[in-house]
């Protein structure tokens, strides 16, 4: 399944003939948008029915929230099936709540900001795993103003762009063909 971001282009699979290949050098040239889940390179230019995809987008993550408490509430009775004990229920409450606080926080700062250790990200995972309704919401919260890291890959794509674009206008042609001078 494809985002039509122009894969067949940029690997040089869309023509035949030598002006398709070249065709297909000059859209690889410079640095390609990151696609975004759920939005591939939509986000880019807002077009190909990226206002929908972010009403789904955010339509989805709040049901999965609302499906997940539903779960949670099950699982909350059958702790009071088992007759555990107001202690052991009240610990798994305030575990799910900071867990789920932790994890809502964590996946903002990630829509804004690259992690600066990506090794202690991954230790949060289990953490984030148990408060996986927290990071539903932040995604559902973050869809009413961009797609989910949408304000980060727009940053670091115009940057890049503009470094290749800096690094292309510095040459003057092609350093093999000039003249070497004696």
């Amino acid at each position: 399944m494809s985002d039509n971001t122009g894969d067949s282009a940029a690997t040089g699979k869309g023509g035949g003939t030598a002006s398709g290949r070249a065709d297909a050098k000059a859209v690889a040239a410079g640095p390609q948008p990151e696609p975004i889940r759920f939005f591939g390179t939509s986000w880019l230019e807002h077009d190909q029915g990226y206002g929908l995809r972010r009403a789904g987008a955010a339509a989805g993550s709040l049901v999965a929230a609302v499906a997940a408490c539903f779960v949670l509430r099950f699982a909350y009775e059958g702790l009071q099936l088992a007759d555990t004990g107001g202690f052991v229920n009240v610990l798994v409450v305030v575990m799910f709540a900071i867990c789920s606080a932790m994890a809502f926080r964590k996946t903002w700062e990630r829509f804004s900001t690259r992690p600066a250790d990506p090794d202690a990200d991954r230790s949060l995972q289990g953490l984030k795993a148990i408060g996986f309704i927290g990071s539903l919401l932040a995604y559902f919260f973050r869809t009413f103003t961009e797609a989910p890291g949408e304000a980060l890959h727009r940053t670091e794509y115009e940057t890049a762009r503009t470094q290749y674009e800096r690094r292309r206008g510095t040459r003057t042609g092609n350093p093999s063909t000039r003249k070497k001078r004696k």
